[in-house]
C-alpha cells in the first residue's frame, strides 16, 4: 500500500483500549454467527441496555442511537471517515507482500478523504452523479432487465436469482456509468466479488492474498483504462473526471481520478446488489404488499425506501475520532475508532412507529440512516434507489407471480457492514 496518510486502504497497527468509564461488553461482535443470521433482535437490545459501550472483541466504541449517530455523522472535524475502507483487523504478511507493489498507490478519495480535500474532489464526483447522467443510464437498466428477465425465465425452476439477475444488473450498470467496456464484464465482476470481505471481513491469511491479488490486478486496469480516456474520452464518468483534471489539474489531480475510478465499482455493485435482493426478502413473503406494488407501481419508490430501513445492505459504518471528545456521556480519546449500528438506529421505536413491522406505507420510511449523513452522504444513494425502483416496476410486470422457493437456507458474508443474502432461490 502507498505509505502515505491518505492511501486508500491502511491495514490497522492493532486494537485501542476501552476508554475510561465506557461500558464494555465481552462478547457481542457483529461477526457473531447469531448477529450474522439476524441482527435486529440483538441490535434493539444493545440499545436497550445503553447508548454507547465498548466492543472488547471489535475494539470499537459502539454507539446505538440515531441522534449519537448523527451527531458523528454531522461532526467531520472531531470524527473522521478516513477508516471506513480500511481492514477491521490487521492483515497479514502475505496480503501485505501483495499491496506493497509499487505501483499499488490508490489515494483516499470520496468515502475515506477528510476535509478540505473531500469537499475539493466531490464537487467533481457530485457533478457525475447529475440527474442528465441517470437519465441516461435508465433505458440501459430496463433494457437489461428485461434481457435478464427472458433469460431468466427461459430457464429452469427454481433459478438462483444472484446469478440470474441481482449480480450482473448493478455492476454493469456501474461499468456503463464509468465508461468501461462491455468486453471486461466478467473480469471486472471477478475482480470487484470479494472486497467487503477484505475491507469489512475477517478472511484468512490465504483468503486475503487472493483478494489482495485482485485488487492489485483491478488497480493496474483501473490505471490503464484512465490513461486510455484521455486519448479517446467518451460520454461516460470516467471521461469527465479526467477532462475536469486536464482543465484544472489543481482541482482534481490525476492519480485521485484514478482512484475515484477504483473504489467507485464496488460502491455501486456489491451493496445494489444486496438492496435488490432485500426487497425480495422484505416483499415476496408478504404478499398482500407485493400485489399492491403490482397494483400499483406508483407505490414502488417509498417501498424502495422501507427495504432500505428495515433490511439495509448497509447496517453500519465507521468512524475515529481526530481529538478527544464526549460521546453520549462518555469522554472518549483520540484515535478511537467508532462503529455506528444502524441496525439499532433504523429500528429505533420512539423514531418510528411499529418499527419490526415492514409496511411499504410507512410515511417516514426515508428517515432512516442506511446512506449516511453530512458531507459523506452516500454519493451513489440516487443511483441506487433509481436501479431498486426500476427492477421492482419491470419484476412486477413481467414475473408477477415470483415467489421465494420455500425451504431455503439464507445467509449473509461474514463481515460487520454489508448484509444480503449469497445465494437466493425464486419460483414464478
Amino acid at each position: 500500500m502507498a505509505d502515505e496518510g491518505n492511501s486508500y486502504h491502511q491495514a490497522p497497527s492493532g486494537k485501542v483500549a476501552a476508554p475510561a468509564g465506557c461500558p464494555v461488553n465481552h462478547s457481542w461482535s457483529p461477526l457473531n454467527d447469531d448477529y450474522l443470521a439476524d441482527p435486529y433482535p440483538i441490535a434493539n437490545q444493545l440499545r436497550e441496555e445503553g447508548p454507547i459501550f465498548f466492543a472488547e472483541e471489535l475494539g470499537y466504541v459502539v454507539i446505538t442511537r440515531m441522534e449519537d449517530i448523527l451527531e458523528v455523522f454531522t461532526n467531520p472535524d472531531v470524527y473522521a471517515s478516513t477508516n471506513v475502507q480500511d481492514p477491521v483487523f490487521p492483515i497479514g504478511a502475505g496480503a501485505a507482500d501483495v499491496l506493497a507493489a509499487p505501483d499499488f498507490d490508490p489515494v483516499a478519495v470520496m468515502s475515506n478523504r477528510p476535509e478540505p480535500d473531500h469537499g475539493r474532489i466531490r464537487v467533481h464526483t457530485r457533478a457525475g452523479f447529475s440527474r442528465r447522467r441517470l437519465k441516461t443510464l435508465e433505458p440501459y437498466i430496463v433494457r437489461r432487465s428485461h434481457e435478464l428477465i427472458d433469460e431468466m425465465l427461459a430457464g429452469p425452476q427454481p433459478t438462483e436469482f444472484i446469478d440470474a439477475f441481482a449480480f450482473p444488473l448493478p455492476g454493469e450498470t456501474v461499468f456503463r456509468f464509468i465508461g468501461f467496456p462491455e468486453a471486461d464484464d466478467e473480469l471486472l465482476k471477478n475482480w470487484c466479488s470479494d472486497r467487503k470481505a477484505f475491507s469489512w471481513g475477517k478472511p484468512t491469511e490465504d483468503e486475503q492474498v487472493e483478494i489482495a491479488e485482485k485488487m492489485l490486478a483491478y488497480w493496474r486496469y483501473c490505471r490503464e483504462f484512465t490513461a486510455s480516456k484521455r486519448d479517446e474520452p467518451g460520454d461516460d464518468f470516467a471521461s469527465e473526471l479526467v477532462a475536469a483534471h486536464l482543465a484544472n489539474p489543481d482541482d482534481i489531480t490525476y492519480r485521485e481520478v484514478e482512484s475515484v475510478i477504483y473504489g467507485l465499482s464496488f460502491a455501486g455493485h456489491e451493496a445494489v446488489t444486496n438492496l435488490i435482493c432485500n426487497c425480495l426478502l422484505s416483499l415476496l413473503p408478504r404478499r398482500d404488499q407485493w400485489d399492491q406494488l403490482c397494483a400499483d407501481p406508483t407505490l414502488i419508490p417509498n417501498a424502495v425506501e422501507e427495504v432500505v430501513r428495515f433490511e439495509s445492505s448497509q447496517i453500519s459504518w465507521r468512524r475515529v475520532t481526530t481529538q478527544a471528545t464526549t460521546l453520549a456521556g462518555v469522554d472518549i480519546p483520540a484515535g478511537t475508532p467508532i462503529f455506528m449500528n444502524f441496525a439499532s438506529a433504523n429500528r429505533q421505536p420512539d423514531l418510528f412507529d411499529d418499527p419490526d413491522t415492514f409496511d411499504i406505507h410507512r410515511q417516514n420510511a426515508a428517515h432512516n440512516i442506511s446512506f449516511g449523513k453530512g458531507i459523506h452522504f452516500c454519493l451513489g444513494a440516487n443511483l441506487a434507489k433509481l436501479e431498486a425502483r426500476l427492477v421492482l416496476e419491470t419484476l412486477c410486470e413481467r414475473v408477477p407471480t415470483l415467489r421465494l422457493t420455500e425451504g431455503q437456507d439464507i445467509w449473509s458474508s461474514p463481515n460487520i457492514t454489508f448484509r444480503g443474502p449469497e445465494q437466493l432461490l425464486v419460483e414464478w
